[in-house]
């Protein structure tokens, strides 16, 4: 899907504060992201929301690499190229969560996947598509995931639509930061 900009991107803005979430943008990705520069430099108290849901994503009990395969997978099911293109980024960084990401379509057959990815990304995929869970599917999940695990994937899962609704509403298309990785 082509994205087109609805809004100019802000290269100089003028707060502070905003002024330092670029400066950690481009420390932590390379650049300062697109987001950054068309959402928060106009609302500045949504970056402290951003701030707020990586501190939560960040205790999340879950491996890096599933944390990752979440993001990616609700992004590639959303068509959120920015947020994919993230997700790639940060598994790039991490090394061992590439081969999985390339298979994401292929997780509920493929042999790379562990029961438990199985189980957590098909929970994924209906909360994503439909907002509901059949209870085979949450079943599953609580086979291998404690109450608290399952709410953080819940959470994951709610915060990367809140960032790909953002994105696809406002023509938020890729960054190419998988390139400067």
């Amino acid at each position: 899907m082509e994205h087109q900009l609805r809004l100019q991107p802000i290269e100089k803005p003028a707060s502070l504060y905003v002024k330092l979430g670029y400066w950690y943008f481009k420390k932590l990705v390379g650049k300062v992201i697109t987001p950054a520069k068309v959402v928060y430099a106009r609302v500045p108290a949504l970056m402290k929301v951003a701030a707020q849901f990586y501190k939560i994503s960040k205790k999340a009990p879950l491996s890096e690499d599933l944390k990752i395969l979440v993001h990616a997978l609700v992004s590639d099911l959303n068509a959120c190229s920015f947020c994919l293109d993230m997700a790639q980024a940060f598994a790039m960084r991490k090394g061992n969560s590439m081969k999985k990401l390339g298979l994401l379509h292929e997780f509920e057959t493929h042999e790379l996947f562990s029961p438990a990815e199985r189980a957590c990304l098909e929970y994924v995929r209906e909360v994503t598509l439909h907002k509901q869970v059949p209870d085979t599917v949450f079943n599953e999940l609580k086979r291998y995931y404690s109450e608290e695990q399952i709410i953080y994937v819940t959470f994951l899962c709610a915060s990367e639509v809140y960032y790909n609704t953002m994105n696809l509403a406002l023509g938020i298309g890729s960054d190419g930061l998988c390139a400067i990785q």
